[in-house]
């Protein structure tokens, strides 16, 4: 059939993870419990760095500016995928496609370059800490968060243009759970070639340039912590970009397989979706938490602050005086 005789797609079907009703129910399941955990989590971490002045330090700007990212990042594709778990009719208006799709690759640039950023944060605290607080001042960190934002949104920009000026007529279904430029192109009326090398340039320029700053950084890291004499030095050292190192490895991963290699099988795209625009998202507020004293001590004196938290650990600690001068008796 001649493309001009086809109709424009108005709307996009999204075949999503399965077809399954019972494997529907419980990835609906999964997916809530992520997204809470996701907002719940986000939402600490920004709250204990804007309320607790000892987090008020450039490592923890970042941090908050990755949170808020995270926040955005899923709430732009789960809250809708939940809903097409649960409807018949599991479509999205082509003009709600097109917002997802710029949405997602401009939270997803931006990522990438915060990443690279906290980087140079962590090589200047560690290889450079005479000198630190002269060049991370708070106009520096100011500029570096503006640019990680502005540079998401041209990246977004220059792929969406490319992306969503093919002719998409005839085929509307998308075998993903969400739009994505990848899944989108595959529903192009016309050659995608052009489109698919913007694409894997502009990755260059905002994936691998952050990847290889990063690279650098820790590898003047680590040889910086090799050096240090005494032990306390060297855990201080990992505990302080041992996080941010684990979040890269997930994040750039994923990224770099979906969006700068050789198409790979929908069913392998998907996983990979699944991974680096759900599960990073609620993994991050985790793993900086856990794995961070600062955080830690920031929670539990926000948590002291608090009534309910302060009876409960009066009461806790009255138990266990009374339990032990029961033993003492008997």
């Amino acid at each position: 059939m001649n493309q001009t005789n086809q109709t424009w797609v108005t709307e996009i079907f999204l075949l999503g993870l399965s077809d399954d009703p019972q494997t529907q129910r419980l990835l609906f399941v999964l997916f809530l419990v992520v997204y809470l955990g996701t907002i719940l989590g986000n939402l600490l971490i920004t709250s204990l760095i804007l309320l607790d002045s000892q987090l008020h330090t450039p490592m923890y700007f970042f941090l908050c500016n990755l949170s808020l990212s995270d926040l955005c990042f899923s709430t732009t594709t789960i809250p809708q995928t939940l809903i097409h778990i649960l409807s018949s009719k599991k479509s999205i208006s082509f003009t709600g496609c097109a917002a997802q799709v710029l949405l997602f690759l401009f939270l997803e640039s931006t990522q990438c370059t915060l990443l690279g950023v906290m980087s140079c944060d962590c090589y200047l605290a560690i290889c450079d800490p005479m000198h630190y607080s002269l060049i991370m001042t708070w106009n520096v960190c100011d500029l570096f968060a503006i640019g990680c934002w502005s540079s998401g949104l041209v990246a977004s920009a220059v792929d969406s243009t490319f992306v969503l000026s093919l002719p998409y007529q005839g085929d509307n279904k998308i075998a993903h759970f969400f739009c994505e430029a990848p899944a989108l192109l595959v529903l192009a009326s016309a050659d995608t070639h052009r489109t698919e090398m913007v694409i894997f340039f502009v990755g260059v320029v905002i994936i691998v340039t952050p990847l290889l700053l990063i690279l650098i950084s820790y590898m003047f890291i680590i040889v910086s912590v090799v050096r240090m004499k005494t032990v306390s030095g060297r855990l201080k050292a990992f505990s302080t970009c041992g996080s941010h190192l684990i979040v890269v490895i997930l994040f750039y991963g994923s990224a770099i397989t979906n969006y700068m290699t050789p198409k790979s099988s929908q069913e392998l795209g998907k996983m990979i979706s699944v991974l680096y625009s759900v599960i990073n998202s609620m993994l991050n507020p985790l793993i900086y938490s856990l794995r961070n004293k600062d955080v830690k001590k920031a929670f539990r004196n926000a948590a002291n602050r608090i009534p309910f938290f302060r009876i409960c650990s009066s009461h806790l600690s009255l138990n266990m005086t009374l339990s032990h001068s029961s033993n003492l008796s008997l």
